[in-house]
């Protein structure tokens, strides 16, 4: 079995890490750096390592598809800890734009997006309406000139929206459809009177999430991206996106990496933790599952390199990972038993990781639905009757 990817990837991987290492870390050693994080970008952008799908019309590398070298890339920055051009927010509504925008759509916000000029939120998620997205209420009227949207409501558990600039919203524009139909996908400056933006404070005293407000912020009318009522259709598109990015591996093997070390570090009884047997055992089982998703990854990428159907494999990532990532928090945990609740120093890392990894079963789309999609549409069972409707 040829498990490389032959000489020419391999000399392109050469490449990619000659590249890194004459760029990264920046010379005056702030890795942390916005403009250093943003020089790398740009100029891994016009070496055609990043941003590559994107026409360069609209400030990517366009290069011809090659799912090899785009996961070449993709471990090589993995593994210098290098920055990547994936802000959240902004991968989501880039992918979302190329397939659903209009040309004055894309010219304005995707090589603007691209430069981190335009900072994006994801505006899906209320009070009401998580899982089940078409619950959602909040609403855009046409002002009675048609010249722009008035939108109404509030949108919770926004990643980052204290930061951005603009958010890709869902709003009802429609209210007697059913609640598939009538729902608007549009594009919103949220620096105006209109928009609060609350940030919630988490266990682990990080504000990453928000709550926002809407009273009578506005829009013009040509944001909506789509057609009127048809932005369940287009938030598919960003789901797709959404999904794909949270099911890459790299997390999961970074993770990995750094619990060995932890393990070798923390001493239990006089000895480094990886001594105890308990600990190995379980270190050896995650490294067979993280091996597992790795080759059954590259089997998918070798399949799509040939355009055969990858099956069913594709809705289970996401889930595989996710129960993963709670594994190895657990055993983290375990290692350093009391020391677990000390908020400072190196432990603080890994409490963050413990709540990132029981988040992850909600983000994204949560387990359970996940399952519901994997057993209704890739096995073909019953729907149960009992459980909601898969998303």
């Amino acid at each position: 079995m040829e498990l490389g990817f032959g000489s020419a990837y391999d000399a392109f991987r050469q490449e990619v890490r000659e590249f890194i290492k004459a760029n990264w870390p920046p010379a005056d050693g702030n890795v942390k750096s916005r403009e250093n994080e943003r020089a790398f970008v740009l100029a891994a952008t016009e070496r055609g390592y990043m941003h590559r799908s994107i026409p360069r019309i609209y400030g990517g590398s366009e290069q011809p598809s090659d799912i090899v070298k785009a996961e070449i890339i993709r471990e090589e920055l993995s593994k210098a800890r290098a920055p990547s051009a994936r802000i959240p927010g902004n991968s989501l509504v880039v992918g979302t734009l190329l397939e659903w925008g209009t040309e004055a759509q894309k010219s304005q916000f995707i090589a603007a997006t691209l430069r981190a000029d335009i900072v994006w939120a994801q505006g899906f998620s209320e009070p009401n309406a998580g899982s089940d997205l078409a619950s959602l209420r909040t609403k855009a009227e046409l002002s009675a000139d048609g010249s722009k949207w008035i939108i109404n409501g509030q949108k919770i558990w926004t990643t980052g929206a204290q930061n951005a600039t603009h958010m890709f919203m869902l709003a009802r524009t429609e209210p007697d459809a059913p609640k598939h139909q009538g729902i608007s996908y549009l594009l919103i400056d949220i620096r105006q009177p209109g928009v609060t933006v609350r940030p919630l404070t988490q266990m682990t005293r990080q504000k990453e999430f928000n709550e926002v407000f809407f009273d009578n912020a506005e829009t013009p009318a040509d944001m909506l991206v789509g057609a009127r009522g048809q932005g369940w259709s287009v938030t598919r598109s960003t789901l797709k996106n959404e999904r794909s990015g949270i099911s890459s591996m790299t997390w999961s093997l970074s993770m990995f990496r750094d619990l060995v070390k932890l393990a070798k570090e923390v001493e239990r009884d006089g000895k480094p933790a990886i001594k105890d047997p308990r600990v190995r055992e379980e270190l050896a089982a995650i490294e067979g599952q993280l091996l597992s998703l790795t080759y059954s990854t590259y089997r998918a990428t070798s399949h799509d390199v040939h355009e055969r159907d990858i099956g069913m494999f594709q809705t289970m990532p996401k889930l595989y990972m996710t129960d993963l990532a709670g594994r190895m928090a657990k055993l983290a945990r375990d290692i350093v038993e009391n020391a677990f609740v000390d908020m400072g120093g190196e432990r603080l890392k890994w409490i963050e990781r413990f709540m990132i990894s029981l988040s992850m079963s909600i983000a994204g789309g949560t387990s359970n639905i996940q399952r519901n999609i994997i057993a209704e549409r890739s096995l073909g069972l019953p729907r149960d009757k009992t459980q909601g409707a898969a998303a």
